[in-house]
This record gives structure tokens, sequence and C-alpha cells, in this order.
């Protein structure tokens, strides 16, 4: 990675510098450099005579100098010529990359000591420690949105996600493994989650037009200290998988927002099953057409309102009537109460769960 920063610099910089520049690394070999064709040479040699000073040195045509003050310094940056303008610009090339490395690294250090934290890789009396050394502020308001790659790209998804947010110091995207990727967002005080599901809204849009591919976004709930941020992760999570069990057409799942299903989630496969053989005939609910189960889910959507029901449905109000006494004689519920209509939903939530997490014997 140290090698395509170098080299980023060092081409942004060969237009403003009439000299042949470029880097070193603790082997000796160019790693960065104005002219391509020398990338891969070696100057051994070079690291030894610097060893016994914090100055420049020069060697064949060129000034070298350590990337910063130490003696032991992984890298040398080295400029043609051996006159004061090539003493002058290696001073002012390993000062400006010294402050980008360091940068770097910091930046790199803390992604890394995030990833640990959601991951649950560090031990809660650590994280304390570690933000101190890191300078971390650990008391700001952070979310976690879990973000899912449906399709492999020829794009990474890290650097999908990574482009769309550079060179920010609150925002951190993590990857997680091959379609998976963490965005570990800071919020501001006063926050509108409104705000933060639109802000996936977009990461999802951007995705699918620039690079072609779905991704499904899970978010978790907002934390007020560093340590919460598992918690986050792990309910960014969950809201993919029940998002994905229940709710099967939005792409943007909140882990607030997922209601029953997210309790329903977290029962046993055994209690479910129970649950069903308690509620339901043996065979009442196999036995509902897809008819049937269309009228069931369209009256529930309009609040179990008869009249509204039938003409959504396009039918007379008494063929609606009649399928309802038709699924009350089934299955031992009359949709038209309240307290049979919520345990049928229950149970057809259920049964869709087991669907997707079938018992194991």
């Amino acid at each position: 990675m140290a090698n395509r920063l170098f080299q980023g610099i060092i081409h942004q910089m060969k237009d403003a510098v009439d000299r042949v520049i470029g880097v070193i690394d603790d082997t000796g070999v160019i790693i960065a450099c104005s002219e391509l064709v020398k990338i891969g040479e070696s100057r051994q040699g070079i690291k030894d005579e610097l060893s016994y000073t914090s100055e420049s040195v020069t060697s064949d045509g060129y000034t070298y100098r350590s990337i910063d003050d130490s003696t032991k310094s992984e890298y040398i940056v080295f400029v043609e010529g051996e006159d004061k303008t090539a003493f002058r610009t290696a001073a002012l090339l390993a000062v400006s990359l010294s402050n980008i490395k360091n940068l770097y690294d910091e930046k790199y250090d803390k992604s890394s000591f995030i990833k640990n934290i959601i991951l649950d890789n560090i031990l809660p009396s650590d994280i304390f420690v570690k933000s101190k050394e890191l300078r971390f502020s650990a008391d700001e308001i952070r979310i976690v949105m879990l973000i899912k790659f449906h399709a492999k790209t020829e794009t990474l998804p890290f650097e999908m996600v990574q482009s769309m947010f550079p060179d920010k110091t609150k925002d951190y995207v993590i990857s997680v493994n091959e379609t998976d990727i963490a965005l570990v967002k800071e919020l501001k005080a006063g926050f509108d989650m409104r705000e933060v599901e639109k802000t996936a809204k977009t990461i999802a849009d951007t995705i699918n037009a620039e690079f072609f591919t779905k991704v499904s976004i899970g978010i978790g709930t907002p934390v007020e200290n560093i340590k919460d941020l598992a918690r986050s992760y792990k309910e960014a999570q969950v809201a993919l998988e029940v998002g994905k069990v229940f709710d099967t057409v939005k792409n943007i799942i909140t882990y607030e927002n997922l209601g029953i299903g997210r309790l329903i989630y977290q029962l046993p496969t055994t209690l479910c099953e129970m649950f069903l053989q308690e509620v339901f005939k043996k065979g009442s609910l196999e036995s509902l057409d897809r008819e049937t189960l269309m009228t069931i889910q369209c009256f529930f959507e309009n609040n179990l309102n008869v009249s509204e029901t039938s003409r959504k449905l396009f039918v007379h109000r008494n063929t609606l009537v009649y399928r309802l006494e038709k699924i009350r004689k089934l299955t031992g519920l009359d949709l038209r109460e309240f307290e049979h209509a919520i345990t049928f939903k229950v149970a057809l939530m259920v049964k869709k769960y087991l669907v997707s997490k079938p018992v194991k014997f």
C-alpha cells in the first residue's frame, strides 16, 4: 500500500520538480519514481551510509535522505543531482512524504482498531487504552451500516464504498469479507434517522448506477461510545437477516423498524413449530390457496376493513365475506376479530421464518 501511496505523490510532484525523484525501501529497491522505468532498480549501500547520519548523503549523481530523522528509517528519498538544490529538494520531499505516511498510518491503524471492535477481536478493557494511543474520540455518536453485495464485480466492494467517502477522518469503511462492507459513520448531535436512511439509499443507488450491482444495507442503532460499536454492527447483521426473511422488497433495512419480525427471528425453530401446531388445525394453513393468501394479505394491509379490501381486490363485498368465512372454517380464526387477526399475522410470519430456516433433526 505504501508503494502506491508514494508513487501517487511522486507522480503529482514530477512536473513541479525538474529532476528525477523517488523512494527506496529498506531492501534498497526503488518502489516509486518519477521515471517509471527505474522502479525495481536496486540502490544498495545507501541505507548503510544513512545509518550514520540524519543528514543527506550523495552517491553517483544522486542525493539521498531518510524519510524521517531516524537513522533506522524504513524509507529513503532520492533526488537527481548533488548540488544545494538537490539537498533542499530531498529535505522537502522527506518532510512531505513523512507527514503523508504518518497520516496514512494513523488512518490505517484507526480502521484496524474499529474493525477489531465491531468483530469483537479486542478486549473491552483494551478499547479505552488503544483509543487514547490513537487519539481517537471515544464518545462520539456513531452508527454502523452493513452493506452486502449480491454479486461479484470487477471493482472491489471496498473500493466502491471508499470512493464515496474519500479523505474522511470521521467515517470509516471496513472490509468484513468478500461481499460485506461495514461503514462506521459519525453522526451529529440531534441527528434524524431519516437522514441516515437517506445516506444508505444514496449508497445503494450510486453502486447500482455506477457499478451495475445491487446491494442490501442493514442499519444498526446509534451508539454514544466506541465500545458499543460491536452491538450496532450485530444489529445491522440482524436487520439484513430478518429483512431477507420478512421484507424481501426493501433493500434498506433498519434494526429499529424490524418490529415483531426481530422477535420471531430470535425464537428457536422447535418453539415456532409448537406455536403453529397449537394455532392451526392439522394441515389447515397448508390448505389455503394462493388467491386466499393474497386476500388475507390485502385484508391486513387495509387494516381489516372489509369495504376497502373488496374495493382494492375488485370483488363484491359479499365475495370477500364468503372468503373470510371459508378461512374461519378451515383455520378456526375469524380475521374480522382483532385478536384472531393478530394471531394469524404472527403465524404467517412464523411460517415464513421456518421456511427460511428449517428445523434440523
